[in-house]
This record gives C-alpha cells, structure tokens and sequence, in this order.
C-alpha cells in the first residue's frame, strides 16, 4: 500500500511568499490548484487568495499556502518550490505525479499594492 502525503513547501517558496506581503496592503495566502485544460490535460493555476472552506492550509511563520480538496489528489507528494534563474522568476511544481509535461502552467499574481506610509 502506497501512502500518499500532503505537497509540502519549501523554505525558498514561504520565502518569497513572505517578500510579496510585504509589499501589499492586505497579506494574502499562495493558492495552488490543478485545472483542466493543459497540453496534457491539467495544468496548474497559481495566484493569491484568501482560505476557503475545504482548503488545505499548510502554514509557516504566518505565511499560508492553500490547496483546495478537489486539486490535493492530484498534488499529493510535490513539492510547492520558488525558482529564481535567468530565465525568469516564478513558483514551480515538482510533481511526482506527473506523467508528461509541456511547460506549460498558468500563473497569476496581481502586482503589488505599495504600502502608504502613515
């Protein structure tokens, strides 16, 4: 019998998490979710969010990361990483799970609201 485990979150990934609430007004969580419609069938949605009901909430140092229930089949064993190269900046998914992949992923991430100074 295989045990499956819950995706978990690198240190780089909370990380970066954390520099991107800094620069908002309201701190958001990272939402992970697997949708249909990939070049092999799913692909993965990444923006920010706040917790909802059925929600997976892995959590370190204040920062959230949330995985609704129909998508944590589908991302049990990954790993929820932050890459930084010279071919850009984004999070990645390192997904055991995954039978092929295109490169494909749909990331969302609305660009910061500065904080006034009071």
């Amino acid at each position: 019998m295989e045990i499956s485990l819950p995706p978990r979150v690198t240190q780089r990934a909370f990380d970066r998490l954390t520099e991107i609430n800094a620069e908002l007004e309201t701190p958001k969580a990272l939402r992970v979710a697997v949708d249909g419609g990939g070049c092999s069938g799913f692909q993965y949605l990444i923006e920010l969010g706040l917790p909802k009901d059925d929600d997976l909430v892995l959590e370190k140092a204040g920062e959230k990361v949330l995985i609704d229930s129909i998508s944590l089949p589908f991302l049990a064993n990954a790993v929820i990483d932050y890459s930084d190269e010279i071919i850009g900046a984004r999070f990645v998914i390192n997904n055991p799970n995954a039978t092929s992949s295109c490169g494909l992923s749909l990331i969302h991430i609305s660009e910061p609201t500065r904080r006034t100074p009071i």
